[in-house]
């Protein structure tokens, strides 16, 4: 076996291996030990081409089968999954929507194939605050169901929840001077004051 075809089955390999399903080029380069990043780029477009890995967006490759929220954290950094996507996981709204909702520096709707992506803009200082955010091992970064709770509220002042009582009141007064909202706050205790 030369070196080339060596490097090309670790290429391979350190991916399959890897817990995560998604990477950007940057994290392929960095699993891999490749430096030269045009080089790399050949490489996985020759892949791709096999259908041995995805290539769902530019500098975006993927695993068969990759976890499409996964992909929603690597498609706009920094970013994290929230809003209505968390909330309906977590029982507080019903309406069932296929739509990965996350919070970013800026406001888009993107679909590839067919799954929907919606980011809100989140203004800088509280997107990078990670108070209410988990990271999962495959890079996942998610809000818990407060987190999310207030970030709607944040966003949508007049949206409507199903089912809030299954929310924590004490870490949402945790979670809410990072917002730093006088009006985010009062909504937030009338909304509170049954429960």
């Amino acid at each position: 076996m030369t070196g080339s075809q060596n490097i090309k089955t670790d290429i391979i390999l350190s991916l399959y291996k890897n817990i995560r399903s998604v990477f950007r080029l940057i994290d392929i380069a960095m699993l891999t030990g490749e430096t030269d990043m045009l080089v790399l780029s050949k490489k996985l477009n020759y892949y791709v081409k096999k259908k041995q890995i995805g290539n769902p967006r530019k500098g975006i490759y993927a695993k068969p089968g990759y976890d499409r929220v996964e992909l929603a954290c690597c498609l706009y950094t920094p970013c994290y999954i929230s809003l209505e996507y968390v909330l309906q996981q977590k029982g507080i709204i019903f309406q069932y929507d296929t739509q990965i909702t996350a919070v970013s520096y800026l406001s888009r709707i993107t679909t590839i194939g067919d799954q929907s992506y919606r980011y809100r803009k989140l203004k800088g200082e509280l997107l990078v605050n990670t108070t209410g955010i988990v990271q999962l091992p495959n890079m996942v970064n998610i809000a818990v169901a407060e987190r999310a709770f207030l970030d709607m509220l944040y966003l949508s002042p007049g949206f409507y929840f199903d089912n809030i009582n299954s929310l924590d009141k004490s870490l949402i007064g945790n979670l809410l001077p990072i917002y730093q909202s006088a009006s985010l706050t009062k909504r937030v205790e009338k909304l509170l004051q049954y429960v």
